[in-house]
């Protein structure tokens, strides 16, 4: 017979490792001396920690290997519980696949916003009309996050994708944060959906002239200097808002891209030269 030391020397396993089967039930010491507590494993043994070993391998927890061990146990038991456990590992499998399809997902927007997009950029631009669902409140600018949220849902429940570009439209903006804002929120969509009370489907009208200037944000704080940032460029390069049309602010970088606190945004103003 072997110490627990020498077992676990001669099998390649913890003596922790050793007392935990022990605990379990899993595989017991032939003998245990009453006055020191010594546990003793005989040679034989050594086959129950190759099978344990074997088990592990085939992903069986501690509790599916112990009716394998016993005498009792069958070819039909076996088989059953190899089955299982086949089913929790293609489960597992499903997921993982997923998890690899989403990251390749992200990683194909991060190459698309690092070569298209670029921050402090000032543009002279047209803009196209797009179909969306939108919502229009009036409320502090510090809602706005509840807002956007309940329009996404909205969108997800008619099968529409939700997290990609995300329009801002100011009809009205408040000067402070706290203070209610006309704001109209609004999501591209790529075929009419029903409408609700709260939700609409309009097309976004477009701008035959507008100024935008990209920069990242935290869009939900009410320190962003974006639009008036803009507004001093429009009137240094010779032209001027058209107050008829609000200004527009999109997100770029949807809620899956966002790494970190700040996304990059558009603010668009309608202009013509002065």
């Amino acid at each position: 017979m072997f110490k627990i030391g020498a077992f676990a020397k001669l099998t390649g396993v913890t003596v922790k490792t050793l007392r935990h089967y022990d605990k379990v039930g899993l595989l017991k010491p032939v003998r245990v001396d009453e006055e020191t507590g010594y546990r003793f494993y005989a040679a034989e043994q050594l086959l129950t920690i190759r099978r344990i070993a074997s088990f592990k391998e085939q992903g069986l927890t501690l509790e599916m290997m112990r009716p394998l061990l016993t005498e009792t146990a069958s070819l039909t038991q076996a088989e059953h519980t190899l089955l299982e456990k086949r089913k929790v590992l293609e489960h597992q499998l499903q997921e993982v696949r997923q998890q690899i399809a989403e990251i390749d997902k992200r990683l194909v927007r991060i190459e698309r916003l690092e070569a298209v997009e670029e921050e402090g950029k000032f543009l002279l631009r047209s803009v196209d009309p797009v179909l969306v669902a939108y919502i229009r409140e009036t409320l502090p600018k510090n809602q706005l996050c509840l807002l956007l949220d309940e329009l996404k849902q909205y969108v997800r429940s008619h099968g529409e994708e939700s997290d990609h570009e995300i329009a801002i439209v100011w009809h009205r903006r408040a000067d402070d944060d706290e203070e209610p804002s006309d704001i109209e929120v609004a999501i591209p969509i790529s075929k009419p959906i029903p409408d609700s009370f709260r939700v609409k489907i309009h097309p976004l009208p477009g701008m035959k002239k507008a100024a935008s200037y990209t920069h990242r944000c935290d869009p939900y704080k009410d320190n962003c200097k974006a639009i008036e940032t803009l507004r001093t460029w429009i009137a240094d390069h010779g032209h001027r808002p058209l107050e008829t049309i609000p200004v527009r602010e999109i997100f770029l970088t949807s809620d899956k891209d966002l790494y970190g606190q700040l996304r990059l945004a558009e603010v668009i103003v309608p202009v013509e030269r002065v």
